[in-house]
């Protein structure tokens, strides 16, 4: 089956790099301009997270289906930190502590990185589950969130983090319901 996954458009948040996961932010002038510039591929079905970033982004750039949204699809609540930047957080003992982790550690007040990848990878089976035999998914979600399905599924094996994508950009992929083969960067 054909599955691509497409990061959501740029948000006000992303532009000042903070951590935003469960602040409901829409895209921002240049998120909606940067969707415009580029080519997606044809899909049959579509499924979003339930924030407003990406319900926006399925919806710019398949004007023609309605998304199915999945809650389990949104990305990660970053507790303490949401909402705040690098910079913000750099005096912070937590966030040193976080960094230290090599970003395993639970958020503060927050979810933890492996509940939430688990989230991540049964929204994903369950939306899959829905999809008619030889039909094309797209899924509009987080950049936390395809790079947990990646992690999960893909191969050759990569790290989560190795699984980075920029905004408004995504795979193309061939999900044979055991791994995600990639074959075009979108």
């Amino acid at each position: 089956m054909r599955v691509d996954f497409i990061r959501h458009g740029l948000t006000a948040g992303n532009l000042e790099q903070r951590y935003i996961g469960s602040t409901d932010e829409p895209l921002c002038s240049q998120g909606r301009e940067g969707l415009k510039n580029r080519v997606y591929p044809s899909c049959d079905m579509v499924f979003a997270s339930p924030m407003k970033r990406c319900i926006e982004t399925a919806r710019l750039i398949y004007p023609e289906k309605e998304p199915v949204i999945c809650g389990s699809l949104r990305e990660c609540d970053f507790g303490d930190f949401e909402g705040r930047n690098y910079e913000e957080l750099s005096a912070d003992i937590r966030y040193q502590s976080w960094i230290d982790s090599g970003g395993e550690a639970a958020f503060p007040n927050g979810e933890s990185p492996a509940a939430f990848r688990e989230r991540c990878v049964k929204g994903f089976l369950d939306c899959i589950a829905r999809v008619p035999r030889g039909e094309r998914a797209a899924f509009v979600v987080h950049g936390g969130t395809i790079m947990a399905v990646m992690e999960r599924f893909a191969v050759p094996r990569r790290s989560y983090f190795d699984w980075h994508i920029r905004n408004s950009h995504g795979y193309i992929t061939e999900f044979d319901g055991e791994t995600i083969t990639v074959t075009e960067n979108i």
